[in-house]
């Protein structure tokens, strides 16, 4: 690194619902969701709605006029129902990779009065469309698959909050595979590195997110992931994630 190298700490919430997530509270609109990030003081923000990315460029937009950097991605749900971060770097990626998901995910119709209605939105929180299959469906994807496809379109791919018991790694399949290709694990609100590094010590090296997995506009930014970078950029949090030039992530 040379002396026009300076890092930056940068705050993160990388796990944000919208209402394009049939769990998702009404009021996440993508206007919402910025504003309230700001009011937060969040650097960066990762929109990851279930096994759908529709909303997840209106959101980028928005962010630009608040100075707010935004990670387009979603949260797949594999066939081991283990939950996994996907971010990617541009529109190509994004929906390359959502054309995957669409045609691997099991396709049951939504029932909004049962799980919540799945809206796609436009700037002015018009609504503009509906996923008319249930997005938190399981895919026919395992988690090796998820990494391997999202790393093939360039992307980055984070198993969520591995300490959950319910749709997390060490829920679904009993431990934390010792030898997957993530690019970092994500703990939830409850729970802490130290506490996941002294059950699963292999996991020492790795570099963990923590995020608020929000689905309330009050929820976002309660938990956060410190990023020391040089600038905003989706190459420099890889760099973060791996360790590189003196890049780092705390939480």
């Amino acid at each position: 690194m040379t002396a026009g190298d300076k890092l930056h700490t940068f705050i993160a919430d990388l796990h944000v619902h919208t209402v394009l997530s049939p769990c998702g509270s009404l009021e996440m609109s993508p206007v919402n969701i910025v504003r309230e990030a700001a009011r937060k003081g969040l650097d960066i923000i990762g929109i990851t709605d279930h096994n759908a990315s529709e909303n997840a460029l209106v959101v980028k937009e928005i962010a630009k006029d608040y100075g707010i950097t935004v990670l387009s991605g979603m949260e797949v749900t594999t066939t081991e129902e283990v939950h996994c971060l996907t971010f990617f770097e541009d529109q190509v990626s994004l929906e390359s990779f959502q054309h995957i998901i669409d045609d691997k995910i099991l396709k049951i119709k939504n029932n909004p009065d049962k799980f919540g209605y799945q809206v796609i939105v436009d700037r002015q929180e018009n609504i503009t469309g509906q996923k008319e299959w249930l997005l938190i469906s399981a895919t026919s994807m395992s988690i090796e698959e998820v990494i391997k496809t999202t790393h093939k379109l360039g992307g980055i791919a984070i198993p969520a909050h591995i300490d959950r018991p319910s749709y997390s790694l060490s829920s679904q399949l009993g431990f934390v595979p010792p030898d997957l290709d993530a690019d970092g694990m994500e703990v939830s609100r409850f729970s802490s590195r130290e506490k996941m590094v002294s059950a699963y010590p292999y996991l020492k090296d790795t570099a963990f997110i923590r995020s608020s997995d929000a689905h309330f506009l009050k929820d976002l930014g309660t938990v956060t992931t410190k990023f020391r970078i040089q600038s905003r950029t989706f190459c420099e949090i890889k760099k973060a994630l791996q360790g590189l030039e003196g890049r780092r992530v705390t939480t």
